[in-house]
């Protein structure tokens, strides 16, 4: 079995809450850094099993209209290659969020065409969330 081992946490975000909800892997962190100078900040948004399923969607920052019916579970501080960070908040719709609040969610990158509104598409990779029940 391959273990997809976090590389950097997610600041909570969530009121009342000292824990990391989300996490991306070394090789999502990769893609993130091309991603971000192509495009300047982004944001992620997991997507509720619409058009491209359950995929982790990124997008420019403030380009997805968020609101009171999505929760944001973390902010992450992305390390840029000239030493600066580079904050990725990560959202998901109340709606969802109530199916997954039990999980902590990883955020990978792997080969595919990704998702058809999100940054990755032209990359020839894909995010992906994997997901574990809290212990």
């Amino acid at each position: 079995m391959t273990v997809h081992t976090a590389a950097l946490e997610a600041a909570p975000t969530i009121d009342g809450e000292d824990f990391s909800r989300v996490a991306f892997t070394q090789e999502a962190i990769d893609l993130l850094v091309r991603l971000i100078d192509r495009n300047g900040p982004v944001m992620f948004h997991q997507s509720g099993g619409c058009c491209d399923g359950s995929s982790p969607m990124c997008y420019p920052e403030g380009d997805f209209l968020t609101g009171d019916a999505d929760v944001k579970m973390g902010t992450f501080e992305v390390p840029l290659p000239d030493g600066s960070t580079s904050s990725v908040d990560f959202w998901m719709s109340v709606e969802q969020f109530e199916y997954w609040k039990h999980t902590h969610l990883t955020i990978d990158a792997v080969d595919g065409r990704g998702a058809g509104f999100s940054l990755e598409g032209p990359e020839g990779k894909r995010f992906l969330t994997r997901s574990r029940l809290f212990e």
